[in-house]
């Protein structure tokens, strides 16, 4: 997901900021964003949302196509495509739908916004609100004039203060008035009505009274009350002052209905504009949500089709005859991965099954050659000895006591010839006649401690580590698998001690693994000496074949003959620094 954003993080910046362009312009239709609502703000916000919608729409297009050029290149592209086009489609047409759905749904609920019965509904309602406020002002009118018109009929009550603040007392009470005041010219209060508070009047109501019977409304909207004032001709300069409070919180019913309505007609007189950017919002959503999911597509269709692609020419290559081939091991999904495993496990397997029977066939033609071999040599030899010994005791006698000496010393050379002859053809008849394995159940790992304790001695500074996590127990001959493991083994220590004759101060180690696998156990030897010396490897197990000077070439032959009648397989390895021996016994 981190990599996705980090390698689209520009077509990101651009959704998000054409999807804010798109939600900043819907709030300015509307008029309720920090964009002031005028034809110049609506243009500038709508020349912007396209050029970055166009721009957002080339970003993903070159993003598309740069994904399927680098990743449907391949053999297959062609189901790889419809694929892709598959998934697109899906994803595509039910996007479509919806949007042309929901596009429908809110135009046709914005249209019944604006029907005729709604906006009846809102304008009465607040036509009520408003003319309850102004009956209640009104009303304050037509008391204060009453409560006026009493006191200049009873002017001489004032004589008598205490009757008079009755008459004050029963007036409030009479026209339900929540104050009723006597002040002067200064605002000063003079007298009132009991169980109210004097709130001072603003000095611009006296001033508008003060030359004029006719009594001043006063609408404080912010306290929530309505109020009056009027000059009291009988009396000198003395004003009567009233204040009758609204219901509660009825100024602000007023104006959140008044705030309602004139949202009510924005929206109207707007609505084009809201439908369009309510659409430019649903196609940059769905935009970005269509190329989410064909991105998507390709990265799975690719990693799909590159692991199919890749089967289908390591297939190829396998029935050609080449079973070095291996399929890439590359991330997909678990499946996949455990069927390119599984594949590249068959072609390891098929390969040693057949260097198997090539190792086989070879082995065999081999010991008929020399089987063949051993009897032809064999037979002169024994006239050739006899042949000699009868030289020997004719001939020594006569020859003269100068030459008797030279004379020994030939018969002895051909003596020994023929005893290299009888050497050479005793391993030809060890090789030809390699008895058959003695299969019986042993433990590998007793088979190789008892072969490095024997090496050990050759070379006290050699290091042998071993690896093994358990008993690894199998059938397998005891003899012949001991003789595989003393010759390999020797063969290293004996490297070994050759590279230290030439380089005193170069390491000596052997390193033995033993594994037990799912269907094989393998023996690893690994040792730090000189090496295969540029040979071949594959030239190792060729009967007579030998980089010894005093080698026959049949160790390594009767090593590999052995571990292929227990159904295994022995590779060699040159390393950097010493070599490398792998062997397989399959289970």
């Amino acid at each position: 997901m981190f990599e996705f954003i980090k390698r689209n993080i520009f077509i990101l910046v651009i959704f998000f900021t054409t999807l804010l362009l798109g939600f900043i312009t819907f709030f300015t239709f509307l008029d309720i964003g920090f964009v002031n609502l005028s034809q110049q703000n609506l243009k500038y916000l709508l020349y912007a949302n396209i050029i970055f919608l166009i721009l957002f729409f080339i970003l993903i297009f070159r993003e598309i196509s740069s994904s399927i050029k680098s990743n449907i290149n391949v053999r297959g592209s062609i189901a790889n495509r419809k694929y892709i086009i598959f998934f697109s489609l899906f994803t595509l047409i039910p996007s479509i739908l919806i949007s042309v759905f929901s596009l429908f749904i809110f135009s046709f609920a914005l249209d019944k916004y604006f029907d005729q019965k709604i906006t009846t509904a809102v304008n009465n309602s607040y036509q009520l609100a408003k003319d309850y406020v102004n009956e209640k002002r009104n009303k304050i009118e037509s008391d204060i004039i009453l409560v006026a018109f009493d006191l200049n009929q009873n002017f001489k009550l004032s004589n008598n203060k205490t009757v008079f603040q009755n008459y004050l007392n029963n007036q409030r009470v009479l026209r339900n008035l929540d104050q009723l005041h006597l002040i002067n010219e200064k605002k000063e209060l003079i007298m009132t009505a009991e169980g109210t508070d004097y709130i001072p009047i603003d000095d611009r109501a006296i001033k508008m009274v003060l030359n004029d019977d006719r009594p001043l409304k006063i609408i404080n909207a912010f306290e929530n009350y309505s109020g009056a004032i009027i000059k009291l001709p009988q009396y000198n300069n003395i004003f009567l002052y009233v204040v009758r409070y609204l219901d509660e919180d009825i100024s602000k019913y007023l104006q959140d209905s008044e705030e309602a309505v004139n949202f009510y007609y924005t929206v109207e007189d707007q609505s084009t504009g809201i439908k369009f950017s309510f659409a430019l919002i649903y196609v940059i959503l769905v935009t970005l949500l269509l190329f989410l999911s064909i991105t998507i597509a390709i990265r799975f269709s690719s990693r799909f089709f590159v692991s199919i692609n890749n089967l289908i020419t390591a297939s190829e290559k396998i029935g050609k005859g080449d079973l070095n081939t291996k399929v890439p091991d590359i991330k997909t999904d678990i499946e996949m991965e455990k069927l390119i495993s599984n594949f590249n496990s068959m072609i390891t397997k098929l390969k040693d099954q057949q260097q198997k029977l090539l190792n086989t066939e070879r082995l065999e033609a081999w010991e008929t050659i020399a089987r063949k071999l051993a009897h032809e040599i064999k037979n002169p030899l024994t006239p050739i000895q006899l042949t000699i010994d009868n030289l020997r005791s004719k001939y020594l006698k006569d020859i003269k006591d100068s030459d008797k000496e030279k004379f020994e010393i030939n018969l002895k050379t051909i003596n020994n010839q023929i005893n290299q002859i009888e050497s050479l053809v005793n391993e030809f008849s060890d090789f030809a006649r390699m008895p058959k394995p003695v299969y019986k159940d042993n433990d590998l790992k007793d088979v190789v401690l008892l072969n490095v304790e024997l090496l050990k001695k050759l070379d006290s500074q050699i290091k042998f580590n071993l690896d093994y996590k358990k008993n690894i127990r199998f059938k397998f001959d005891y003899e012949q698998i001991s003789r595989v493991c003393f010759n390999l083994i020797k063969n290293s220590v004996e490297s070994l001690i050759e590279k230290g004759q030439k380089m005193p101060n170069s390491n000596k180690n052997i390193d033995i693994e033993i594994l037990d696998h799912i269907d094989y156990i393998s023996l690893t030897i690994i040792d730090t000496g000189l090496g295969f010396k540029n040979i071949k490897t594959s030239e190792l197990t060729k009967p007579y074949f030998t980089t010894k000077a005093d080698g026959t070439g049949l160790g390594l032959s009767i090593v590999s003959k052995i571990i292929n009648d227990h159904n295994g397989i022995i590779t060699f390895t040159n390393l950097n620094e010493g070599a490398k021996v792998d062997i397989k016994f399959y289970k």
